[in-house]
């Protein structure tokens, strides 16, 4: 299990007080992999610049502190659009689709540190600072699958997958403050502060909700977005009409 404590956190959600079960994962070690990082940078690995871009993994590893915090959520409600998870609402015809027959959810937060943030943020070379970007992307992705790990093996919830605000204009980015309701002080957990435009820092930081689903839902396969770089699985033209559109009359 990757290195962290389990504690609770009494929080505000949904207008009441709520006492969910969470998870701090703060102990996870960033391990660089040179091979990925070079590839994500398109860098030969005998040139100067991978050169440099281990040097600064290298200096990223010593500071880096990625950190995760989930929580344990049960549904009390649902509603054509919504559900209620432990007093607060979420508002999303998907989401509310996909927890069909689910009674607990889980919701989360990760990111790659506020220590690797302000690291970065020393680099005053624009080339270095964008090598930096992907050095924390790295960090986050690590600390994301130790998260899913740790759940996996503490929960066992079996097949899980995972929806985050912002990701489908069906679950847009000011849900960000209901989930964070959820699991109470994020900042003063893990250091993520969410700001009034709903953007996470450090940026370098990912939300969602993970819950049991044994067809492997990915949002991609409703966004339309051509070309991106984190694109999971195909677009699929007919899966909203087929699955999610509202039954008419």
């Amino acid at each position: 299990m990757a290195g962290g404590g389990q504690f609770r956190w009494r929080g505000r959600g949904g207008g009441k007080d709520t006492d969910m079960e969470t998870v701090l994962l703060d102990g996870v070690r960033f391990e660089p992999d040179f091979d990925w990082l070079l590839q994500a940078l398109h860098l030969r690995p005998e040139s100067a610049h991978a050169a440099r871009v281990r040097e600064l993994a290298r200096e990223a590893q010593s500071v880096a502190r990625p950190k995760a915090l989930y929580g344990v959520a049960y549904i009390e409600d649902r509603g054509d659009d919504f559900v209620i998870a432990d007093g607060v609402r979420l508002t999303s015809r998907v989401l509310r689709v996909n927890l069909e027959g689910v009674h607990r959810v889980f919701p989360y937060v990760a990111t790659c540190g506020r220590e690797l943030d302000e690291w970065s943020s020393s680099l005053s070379d624009l080339l270095e600072s964008f090598w930096a970007d992907a050095i924390k992307e790295h960090a986050l992705r690590q600390v994301i699958s130790a998260l899913n790990s740790d759940l996996a093996e503490r929960y066992q919830p079996g097949p899980t997958s995972a929806m985050n605000p912002g990701s489908l204009a069906d679950w847009p980015m000011p849900e960000q403050r209901p989930l964070f309701a959820l699991l109470g002080d994020v900042r003063r957990a893990i250091g993520v502060e969410l700001k009034d435009s709903f953007l996470m820092v450090p940026v370098k930081s990912v939300s969602g909700l993970r819950f049991p689903n044994t067809t492997s839902f990915e949002n991609c396969q409703l966004c339309r977005r051509e070309g991106c770089p984190g694109r999971r699985a195909p677009y699929d033209l007919e899966l909203y009409a087929r699955k999610y559109r509202r039954a008419e009359g």
